[in-house]
């Protein structure tokens, strides 16, 4: 469960109302509450207790400083993709030597800048990636410590955009192929072999795709055990969370509802499933959530500029746009609407929610029930603290929005939204187009 919440009719993330929050720092904003992150990753450390297992948060999902930092506090390592994000995370205060540094093309400079931070494990997804990361760790005198990434070809079932351990995807080297991929690391002068890893995808709801990599990887991993000594295995992220009716109030009413066979994936029945298999194994467990831990710990603020209605038709334009929150467009991803003020005797309206960057593809919702609300008010797209602020764009020449970290009755702009003088600073007119 989250911490977003309403308090009377007014909706609260933890202890602050967030009509305050839009009052102080305008909209769209994001907002994150900083309990819901510690609950979630408590909850999920637990769920494998008995495991010696590092929780290494995906930066992907939300890469803001103060995120970080409140991962790093909690004791979390880092699943890293780029070496911007390697840089935010030691800006964060956050630890490289416990964290890895994974992703298909990772350049010359951003393994250098790995090596220098000593980084736990380079997740490496290819031999000519091998190949490199050891002629680049000969070249700064050490040795680099490395795991494999293989592709169980296990079909996640989830959004094609979304799966990573089928045998046409781009990630990992194929299970028949890594035994080679192992004897030729090993016979490089400045590899390190130290686990082996895997990641089947993102956003899975059930737990049968989980075990049934593990249990496919598992005679491998053994192997790797008796002939290289590796330390550690990773069996990456990808738990899903709780899209629909995801407010405090209704969602476990909307859990409770659901046939026991189909409610969605909990930590607590992925640790069952996957601690017997993994405790005989005797080595470090690594873990590379992202979605997870802080889906649902944040939302998008947001205010309607106009509701427009026309034949058959209504559409509540708003003031977040495809730019701010990317997924509904590029995934048709589900993402609640409450209003800020709840009211209860105020009629239901049948309406599209969409933004005003000038694509038919930004929308949010269609057809979707929601309060009829009106010109000024405050609704939030909830379940937004994964991939919403990381995968925001300047389209239309649009501001990126501003952040707000919120712990009890406090909250701060962690991030204040961008000026047209900061969008445009780096750009210039060149000397031979002036008049």
């Amino acid at each position: 469960m989250h911490h977003f919440h309403y308090v009377g009719n007014q909706l609260h993330a933890e202890g602050v109302d967030l009509a305050a929050v839009a009052r102080l720092h305008g909209t769209p904003t994001y907002v994150y509450s900083a309990q819901t992150i510690a609950d979630n990753y408590r909850r999920l450390a637990a769920s494998l207790a008995g495991l010696d297992v590092r929780i290494c948060f995906a930066c992907k999902a939300n890469s803001n400083l103060a995120v970080l930092r409140h991962f790093a506090n909690l004791g979390a390592a880092f699943d890293l993709v780029s070496g911007g994000e390697l840089r935010r995370v030691l800006a964060a205060g956050g630890r490289a030597e416990d964290s890895v540094f994974a992703g298909v093309g990772k350049t010359d400079a951003e393994i250098r800048l790995a090596l220098g931070a000593g980084v736990y494990g380079f997740h490496v997804e290819s031999e000519p990636e091998l190949e490199r990361i050891n002629h680049l760790a000969g070249q700064l005198g050490k040795k680099a410590p490395i795991a494999i990434r293989i592709n169980p070809d296990v079909d996640a079932k989830t959004h094609a955009k979304i799966t990573t351990g089928k045998s046409e995807n781009k990630f990992g080297i194929p299970l028949k192929y890594a035994a080679a991929a192992y004897a030729a690391a090993a016979k490089l002068p400045h590899i390190e072999i130290r686990g082996v890893q895997m990641h089947i995808g993102s956003q899975l709801t059930k737990v049968g795709p989980f075990v049934e990599a593990v249990e496919k990887v598992l005679p491998f991993v053994a192997e790797l055990q008796r002939t290289y000594g590796i330390r550690y295995f990773s069996v990456g992220g990808g738990i899903g969370i709780v899209y629909q009716d995801a407010l405090a109030s209704g969602q476990q009413a909307w859990w409770d509802a659901q046939p026991e066979g189909e409610r969605p994936l909990t930590p607590e029945a992925y640790g069952a499933a996957l601690t017997p298999l993994l405790a005989p194994l005797g080595l470090k467990i690594l873990l590379e959530p992202g979605r997870f831990l802080v889906g649902n710990a944040g939302v998008l603020l947001t205010r309607v500029e106009y509701v427009k209605r026309g034949h058959g038709k209504t559409f509540v334009i708003l003031d977040a746009a495809m730019n701010d929150l990317a997924r509904p467009a590029m995934y048709d991803a589900y993402h609640e609407f409450v209003p800020v003020v709840r009211e209860t005797e105020r009629p239901a309206l049948k309406a599209d929610l969409v933004g005003p960057v000038c694509e038919s593809g930004d929308c949010f919702a269609k057809d979707r029930m929601i309060q009829e609300i009106g010109e000024g008010e405050l609704g939030v797209f909830m379940s937004a603290g994964a991939y919403g602020h990381t995968m925001a764009s300047r389209y239309n020449t649009r501001a990126l929005p501003a952040e707000v970290f919120v712990s009890g009755t406090r909250f701060e702009v962690v991030n204040v939204r961008e000026t047209f003088e900061t969008m445009i600073a780096g750009e210039k007119i060149p000397g031979f187009l002036k008049a």
